[in-house]
């Protein structure tokens, strides 16, 4: 197969890659305070702040004790895709692909946010499917000709990341760590469109990780750019009344762990269904019901 123009850049670019408290006081009138030198003001018993000061040890603790859990983690499952033959890394590219592109929940969808991959990460590789939906864009938000695809643009190391629209592989430029993503203006110096401030909602999400779970947890590279960005848009959506978007995550057969090992703080944000080489694993009532609508149709 002849590579697409996307994964030619790709390449050259070396990216395909509480409790109760006790107040005590010592007058019966709450306001006798103001009234000269021999009143006394209100005084909180040691037991309040001794309580609170040991919940948020603890609190800081089990914190504490998650996140080495994760790092540990992440060590683990990167010595895993280091160590996976290129053969079946390529294999298992082409099969995740394909089963998406197959998939009715990504040929209804217009519009979309998918990662760009990055072969330095060992993430799954997405240029086909990048070049197949900037084989034929929306055009003026137009959605029946096409798509709309948002991709991300890392802004700082504060967790903050915009998903911008782009139509043409041109569109994207290296960063400083040599990963492709969009320029923040386009060829004639306008904004790019902004997810955040886009009129329509998105249908899909198109998920990058490091490892996951059949009950749709999700590890990511401890950045928490997705996790921020995908909490924010969900009270986005939620706010406006849309319906929320179906995310799916893109894992290779490594990646997927045992329930209950990846360990998630409230911060964590699950995925809907995964997508492996074996097929579609849907995991929220929502993936779950356009499966069964899907299989249905297919009967």
């Amino acid at each position: 197969m002849r590579p697409t123009g996307l994964s030619r850049k790709m390449k050259q670019l070396g990216v395909l890659i509480t409790q109760p408290c006790n107040i005590v006081t010592t007058t019966t009138n709450p306001l006798c305070f103001l009234s000269g030198p021999t009143s006394h003001a209100p005084r909180y018993s040691l037991n309040f702040t001794t309580t609170m000061a040991n919940n948020n040890n603890e609190e800081q603790d089990r914190l504490n004790a998650l996140f080495k859990q994760k790092q540990l983690l992440r060590s683990r499952v990167r010595k895993n895709l280091k160590n996976m033959d290129p053969t079946l890394r390529s294999q298992e590219d082409n099969a995740i692909q394909s089963i998406v592109l197959e998939s009715p929940w990504f040929k209804s969808s217009q519009r979309l946010c998918a990662y760009i991959s990055c072969s330095s990460l060992r993430e799954v590789d997405t240029s086909k499917l990048l070049s197949e939906i900037l084989q034929n864009p929306a055009q003026d938000d137009h959605t029946k000709m096409g798509k709309t695809l948002y991709v991300p643009r890392v802004e700082d190391k504060n967790s903050h990341m915009r998903m911008l629209n782009i139509s043409s592989i041109d569109d994207l430029i290296a960063n400083s760590m040599n990963i492709l993503e969009p320029a923040s203006v386009d060829g004639d110096g306008n904004e790019r469109k902004n997810v955040m401030q886009a009129n329509e909602p998105v249908d899909l999400f198109l998920l990058p990780g490091l490892a996951f779970d059949r009950s749709g947890r999700r590890l990511g590279r401890g950045g928490g750019y997705y996790d921020t960005f995908l909490k924010n848009y969900q009270e986005l959506v939620k706010a406006r009344d849309w319906k929320q978007p179906l995310l799916v995550a893109l894992s290779y057969s490594l990646q997927i762990l045992d329930e209950g090992v990846i360990p998630v703080t409230a911060n964590d944000v699950p995925v809907d269904a995964l997508v492996s080489p074996a097929g579609v694993i849907p995991i929220s009532p929502d993936a779950l019901d356009r499966c069964n609508y899907i299989n249905s149709s297919s009967i």
